[in-house]
């Protein structure tokens, strides 16, 4: 059953990412989610010659709303699956949308090696792993909350890490051209052995791509570039 709540959607087969999933992330993000972007938001995406043809990279945007997924989906070229914390799978009817949209469940304390399979399994596909290197969604203006995993698992996959800079997703508009959305594509970082590297890669990439600062929190502390 479609709604199966026992299904372990951490699990991705390469054979699961099809012509059904790719249609429907196609109708849902490039046509409907689109209209809106482009009718109310004023979509302007810079970049897109930067994307590779083939699919040896990840997508991996800054985050500042739940319209950041769909958008990014509907703004590339090729589809993408992105990483969606498992406690979305526990609501029925968004379990079946974004099951079908192409997502898959993983607990964000530990990547288990369900996910790096999975990861591994949408390589071997024609789509790519999209992933949010700050885990959840952050304050305008600044970047925080970057974790490695990421850059673990570009090492893992042998992937390029594809930075994609958001700006406008936080503000919820409903009028036609109320709002304002700009998706800065930067230059592919290339593999590497070390994920530290690309990670730092990663941040300056996003900095330069939105405008952003990045902020690094330790422990309650919010350190600055200049702090000690």
């Amino acid at each position: 059953m479609f709604w199966d709540k026992k299904k372990n959607y951490t699990k991705r087969d390469a054979s699961e990412f099809n012509c059904w999933r790719a249609f429907f992330q196609v109708l849902v993000c490039k046509f409907f989610y689109m209209i809106r972007y482009k009718f109310v938001y004023r979509l302007e995406v810079h970049g897109l010659e930067n994307v590779p043809k083939d699919n040896e990279y990840i997508v991996c945007p800054n985050h500042l709303s739940t319209l950041d997924p769909p958008l990014i989906c509907g703004v590339l070229p090729r589809r993408v699956s992105f990483m969606a914390k498992k406690e979305l799978f526990d609501i029925p009817f968004l379990r079946w949308w974004i099951d079908w949209l192409g997502a898959f469940a993983v607990n964000r304390e530990s990547l288990g090696p369900s996910t790096i399979k999975t990861v591994m399994n949408i390589k071997k596909s024609k789509w790519v792993f999209g992933i949010f290197p700050q885990g959840t969604r952050g304050d305008v203006g600044v970047i925080t909350g970057v974790t490695k995993g990421f850059a673990g698992l570009a090492k893992i996959t042998k992937c390029a890490v594809l930075p994609v800079g958001i700006i406008g997703t936080q503000e919820v508009k409903r009028l036609p051209f109320s709002g304002k959305i700009i998706v800065n594509i930067g230059k592919p970082i290339p593999y590497s052995d070390n994920p530290e590297e690309v990670v730092e890669k990663w941040i300056d990439a996003i900095q330069k791509l939105t405008g952003f600062e990045y902020i690094e929190k330790v422990g309650e502390k919010v350190l600055g570039v200049g702090d000690e």
